[in-house]
Parts: C-alpha cells; sequence; structure tokens
C-alpha cells in the first residue's frame, strides 16, 4: 500500500480579495491530511474508499466506477462528493480508473474538521499526485476557490500566491524574529468557505483595492519587527471589515483585548492569529476560547 501526505495551510493575508488576484501569505501546518491507496486486479471496477478524522472512520462508500454510481455508504451527500471528484480523476488521468481493477483508497485527517487547515484542499493534492495530475485542474473542476491552499500543500512551504492573470505562486522564507510571540486561536466553529466567497464575489470591488491588498502582503513578508507587524495586520483586517461591511473579529469577540486580532481565511470562524500579552491564556480562555496554539505548535518551517 502506498502512502502520500499533504500539510495542511493558514492563510495569512488576502483572504477573499485572492480570488480577484490579490498576493496572498500562506504557511503550512504541522498537521494535514494522509492517503493511502491500493489497487487490485480482480476485474470488478470497484472503488473501495475509506476517510478518517484523526484515525476514526467518518466515510464509508463503495462505488462502481464503470457506471459511476454508489453501492453502499453511511453518508450519501459525503459519497456523492467523492464520486464526483474521482469521476473528475478519471477524465484527467491517463491510468487511473481506466480498467477493470479496484482501488482501495484511504484518507487520515490529521486534524478535526472543523478546524479549516484545508481537508478539501490536501485531497485534491493528494489525488493530484496519486493521479498525476494537474491538482489546481483538478480542485477547480471538484471544489472552486483560488487554489493558493493547493499550493501550500504542494510545495510543503510557505507561499506567495497569485491567482490571476493566471496561477503562479513561490517559495519564500517566512520565518520572522517574532514568531515565538504569535498565537493561534481557534474560534470553536467551521466557517463555510464557500457561502463567505459567495458573499464577497456579490459585492463591487475595484482593482486599486486588490492592489492595495497585494501590498499590504508584500509589506507583511518583509516585516522584522512585532509592533510593524501588528500595525498592517490592523490596516487589513480593517480594510476587509470595511469593504465586507462586517465588524472585524475583535470588535464581535475580543474587543478589549490589548492587542492586534487577525481572521485568517473566511470570516467567522476557524482561526484568528494574535500576539501573546500578560495574562493571553487568561483572556482568552474567560471568553470560551480554550484552543490556542503557539507558532511552533502548529507551523511547520
Amino acid at each position: 500500500m502506498g502512502e502520500i501526505f499533504s500539510p495542511g495551510k493558514l492563510m495569512l493575508t488576502s483572504e477573499y480579495f485572492a480570488i480577484d488576484g490579490a498576493l496572498v501569505l500562506a504557511v503550512p501546518t504541522k498537521l494535514g491530511q494522509e492517503f493511502f491507496f491500493d489497487e487490485k486486479e480482480d476485474g470488478k471496477s470497484l472503488i473501495f474508499w475509506e476517510a478518517y478524522h484523526q484515525n476514526k472512520l467518518w466515510l464509508k462508500a463503495v462505488i462502481d466506477y464503470e457506471n459511476w454510481q454508489i453501492l453502499e455508504t453511511n453518508i450519501i451527500s459525503s459519497a456523492e462528493f467523492i464520486l464526483k471528484t474521482l469521476k473528475n480523476v478519471q477524465s484527467l488521468s491517463e491510468t487511473k480508473f481506466k480498467g477493470i481493477n479496484s482501488y482501495y483508497l484511504k484518507t487520515n485527517l490529521q486534524f478535526p474538521a472543523d478546524y479549516g487547515l484545508g481537508s478539501s484542499s490536501t485531497l485534491m493534492n493528494n489525488l493530484g499526485k496519486w493521479a498525476q495530475i494537474d491538482p489546481f485542474h483538478l480542485n477547480s473542476i471538484s471544489l472552486g476557490g483560488s487554489g493558493y491552499d493547493i499550493a501550500v500543500a504542494k510545495e510543503k512551504s510557505a507561499v506567495l500566491f497569485q491567482s490571476k492573470p493566471e496561477i503562479k505562486y513561490e517559495r519564500v522564507n517566512f520565518n520572522p524574529s517574532f514568531k515565538d510571540e504569535l498565537i493561534f486561536i481557534h474560534l470553536n466553529q467551521k466557517q463555510d468557505s464557500r457561502e463567505g466567497i459567495n458573499f464577497y464575489k456579490s459585492k463591487k470591488k475595484s482593482q486599486k483595492l486588490v492592489d492595495e491588498f497585494s501590498d499590504l502582503t508584500r509589506n507583511i513578508l518583509l516585516c522584522n519587527e512585532l509592533e510593524n507587524f501588528s500595525d498592517l495586520m490592523l490596516i487589513h483586517e480593517q480594510k476587509i471589515s470595511d469593504f465586507l461591511e462586517i465588524a472585524t473579529v475583535k470588535a464581535r469577540f475580543f474587543n478589549d483585548c490589548p492587542v492586534f486580532v487577525k481572521s485568517l481565511g473566511a470570516w467567522g470562524g476557524d482561526f484568528v492569529m494574535s500576539s501573546k500579552f500578560a495574562g493571553f491564556k487568561d483572556y482568552f480562555w474567560g471568553k470560551d476560547f480554550t484552543t490556542i496554539f503557539e507558532w511552533s505548535d502548529i507551523i511547520n518551517l
């Protein structure tokens, strides 16, 4: 049985605006998704799919890929998404799901599904590597989105990413001197990224604003002082708040916090980033936000 691993990701800049070509800075996480695969010459043309969340079985499906039918499953909606995605794999691949062999495919998501670290993007990248197809193309036709998370999973590195006029990305060394002062707090809920993206798309935006986020990303990447980094994060957060006409996460949950708090990805859930201050653990725990990671706990750089 073969094995592939893709790390999860945290999007530090240009959430939403990534879709319109703003420059994104994103980093890989220590936890990600494993993909195990085996193939048997049994003449049945079946796919035996098992998806685990932190080593506990979550989804099981048997799919007939000759007729693309779900023969059995415990969660029909999730199995339908897997069927659609694997059918896309077949259309893009020169070798997978072409004959009469059966495939035994297993995934294991190493982090809780509500963390928003990229359960779908790590799957797309693992399938792309396994089938020797372009994971960006697979992601585009299966899910949509800018694709920045695919770049992180593919490179296993911090990346600068841009989706327009065409996808381009580069590995970057993002190792700020103040990284041990940064913390990541989970908001106890998963935000629906597609719902957030649809809301963003419904609003009129200018190229000037997109360019402003690219400039912020470049400046954030070059920061070597926490104070400057914090100021840029506050500016970034306020710009998106003004555009979306949604209060910042700090205004909603942490109005009396003495330092910056910045959303990471779709607003309203998943993780936020902040920095340490005297009594920071007691402060966040007192508001029932008890999942707090330091840089070294979660970031794989």
